[in-house]
């Protein structure tokens, strides 16, 4: 696990409740592209699934391998 993630630093209002999270860029940037990743996902489940083999064939016959 991420130090960050681990031992995260919290902004604080007056009466001393958590409104923000300080996070490195790097683990900031890491997060949303799994969330852009996890929205594809859900926006794709519909789709039908294709076989490694029908898409290693597909490649193949398209000349891509």
């Amino acid at each position: 696990m991420d130090a960050a993630l681990a031992h995260p630093q919290y902004i604080t209002d007056d009466q001393g409740h958590k409104t923000a999270v300080i996070l490195p860029l790097d683990t900031y940037t890491e997060l949303l592209e799994d969330l852009s990743d996890l929205a594809i996902a859900v926006e794709r489940r519909d789709e039908p699934l294709v076989s490694h083999k029908d898409l290693l064939d597909s490649l193949k016959a398209d000349g891509h391998l």
